[in-house]
């Protein structure tokens, strides 16, 4: 099965503009994502997909792969479904599976990428696989632009959003909090079928691409990982970035 990795990526970030170019350590930000998930045992292929020419033109300066997509885009998902279908065209192959890596992930670590693959692999019944961690910090349950997700006993995603859940109002007991992190596998065919599908009312209400597919009744399987990938959100978020890239083991590899 061929595998694709996806790294969407646009200047016009609301809450950060030029974020995928920011520097970390002195490296722009989407050098570090893509750089990292070279070092993923599973993937066949990596592109940056991204309406800048900027972006296309850096990532092309650093001899990665990297295409043009619409900048029409309102979802990441969106993005990388395009992406796929040019790159498939372009490349006259066919990917089976889809790894979608954000691109404001700078501390990514591969194993994560390959534990998503794994399950997509083994299991035939999953359409879309998302990893997940949890939340031990208040202020971070708090924050809305932290992804949360609750789940099933079969870590079957439920609902995602961006305020605390599950509510703790009526139960005092200890309730576990997880977050959801900007690395996503698709099969090729749900990664379609995603941009076929009209924007869901939850979707829009929360922005969150994933809640297009639970309200169309696919079927996302969350992945616990006790790895840290610490995701910059804001200008505060890639000064913690370049705190923990200063010691990151990964980074001394590719810098």
């Amino acid at each position: 099965m061929k595998v694709l990795g996806i790294i969407p990526a646009r200047l016009a970030s609301t809450r950060f503009p030029n974020k995928p170019m920011s520097l970390i350590c002195g490296m722009p930000m989407i050098e570090h994502i893509y750089k990292r998930t070279l070092f993923s045992k599973f993937l066949d292929e990596v592109y940056v997909a991204t309406c800048d020419q900027k972006i296309l033109d850096y990532v092309k300066s650093i001899g990665g792969n990297a295409i043009l997509t619409k900048d029409t885009h309102e979802r990441a998902t969106e993005r990388s479904a395009e992406a796929l279908s040019l790159i498939q065209e372009q490349n006259n192959e066919k990917y089976e599976i889809v790894i979608m890596i954000q691109g404001d992930e700078p501390l990514i670590m591969p194993e994560m990428i390959d534990s998503l693959v794994k399950v997509l692999k083994s299991d035939k019944s999953v359409e879309v696989a998302n990893l997940m961690q949890e939340l031990k910090n208040r202020d971070d349950i708090d924050n809305p632009n932290i992804v949360k997700v609750v789940k099933n006993n079969d870590n079957i995603a439920l609902y995602f959003s961006r305020e605390p859940i599950p509510s703790s109002k009526n139960y005092k007991n200890n309730i576990s909090y997880y977050k959801q992190l900007g690395l996503i596998g698709f099969t090729s065919k749900s990664i379609i079928d995603f941009i076929t599908l009209k924007p869901t009312t939850l979707e829009i209400i929360e922005s969150i691409d994933m809640n297009r597919f639970i309200e169309n009744h696919y079927k996302i399987k969350m992945v616990l990982t006790s790895l840290n990938s610490d995701g910059v959100d804001t200008a505060e978020d890639c000064v913690k970035a370049n705190l923990l890239m200063k010691n990151d083991k990964l980074f001394t590899k590719y810098k």
